[in-house]
């Protein structure tokens, strides 16, 4: 079976970091682009970061530049968000994707996780 788990999430004070996990199982992540993804209540679904198969290339949204990392071990299967400096904006459930080329659209990405609660208190 194909899927795509989360983990990571969790509840944290406003100025602290959490590192988000993607691991895939039933398919390799080497030839793909993955993406986090974060909706918070009553939000539409808004890109946070996505990365290419080789990490070559990396892109974040603006709100979330300077404070979150995405990286990946494709011997791992797995891609990590790295967030610091965490605000109560970032407050949401964040989903990772696979897709073929790093982009900003959810539309993009065909395979997702069920999402990982992430919660910051200020």
């Amino acid at each position: 079976q194909v899927q795509l788990v989360e983990s990571g999430g969790g509840l944290v004070q406003a100025g602290g970091s959490l590192r988000l996990s993607c691991a895939a199982s039933g398919l390799t992540f080497k030839n793909a682009a993955v993406a986090w993804f974060r909706q918070g209540s009553g939000k539409d679904r808004e890109f946070v970061a996505a990365i290419s198969w080789g990490a070559v290339t990396k892109d974040y949204a603006d709100s979330v530049k300077g404070r979150f990392t995405i990286s990946r071990d494709n011997a791992k299967n797995t891609v990590y968000l790295q967030m610091n400096s965490l605000k109560p904006e970032d407050t949401a459930v964040y989903y990772c994707g696979l897709g073929l080329t790093p982009v900003a659209m959810a539309t993009h990405y065909h395979i997702w996780g069920q999402g990982t609660q992430v919660t910051v208190s200020s």
